[in-house]
């Protein structure tokens, strides 16, 4: 759908007519992934990728469908045919479309998956996040798992912070060889700059070539806040 639709002028122009686009990156947010895939499931009783969903403003859900065509053909309703059917529904029928999507939500609200549980985080919670990411790294290359590997700038706060907090140094250390490793190799422009938004290879040589704004965003958060911690100039 990329190639198909969301770089092709035409579906753009109608997209950003109608409605505000949201890219969201499976891979960084599961949580959200999670819950809109069961929407899916629920609507169309299967799931897949790329997965598309249309919600209100306040993020309540009425329609969900996995691969669109730009065009309408065989039983598939095209992009551009259900871009401008939506909008007519939400002009004219629009009571319909939010009693539609209230109870798609309060089915998932009636799923435990989905109560808070009340329960603050303690510091056994922490505890167990350093431990799992201590286990997954990658001492020789820095980042965790393996490939392909994520800058995952989440993590890497959280290893900073922890580490500056407690005084862990062996987290510190975590963070700051990851970041050293991922400047080094492939995945950073050294030319254009920017970090692409993963590496294909255990040496962050090899870069999916594609640079995300929110990626960037929290990399030059992350490599701020070890410069202040550890004062070196990489």
């Amino acid at each position: 759908m990329e190639e198909e639709s969301f770089v092709d002028e035409e579906v753009a122009k109608l997209l950003n007519k109608y409605f505000v686009a949201i890219k969201v990156d499976k891979e960084e947010r599961p949580d959200i992934d999670a819950v809109y895939m069961e929407v899916c499931q629920m609507l169309t009783n299967s799931g897949g990728w790329p997965l598309t969903i249309i919600m209100s403003p306040d993020q309540i859900p009425f329609f969900a469908a996995t691969y669109i065509p730009k065009n309408s053909r065989y039983s598939m309703l095209g992009l551009l045919e259900l871009l401008s059917a939506v909008d007519d529904q939400w002009l004219n029928n629009r009571t319909k479309l939010l009693e539609s999507g209230k109870a798609i939500y309060n089915h998932l609200r009636s799923s435990n998956k989905y109560q808070k549980s009340g329960v603050e985080p303690t510091m056994e919670t922490l505890l167990l996040g350093i431990k799992q990411l201590k286990e997954g790294f990658d001492a020789e290359f820095g980042g965790f798992h393996k490939p392909p590997k994520f800058p995952r700038p989440h993590d890497l706060l959280f290893l900073i912070e922890y580490g500056s907090v407690e005084g862990d140094v062996e987290a510190i250390n975590m963070a700051q060889k990851t970041l050293q490793q991922m400047y080094r190799g492939g995945i950073f422009d050294h030319i254009g700059g920017g970090f692409s938004r993963y590496s294909t290879d255990r040496q962050w040589l090899i870069p999916h070539f594609e640079k995300m704004l929110y990626d960037n965003a929290l990399l030059i958060f992350v490599y701020a806040m070890a410069y202040e911690t550890t004062g070196k100039s990489l």
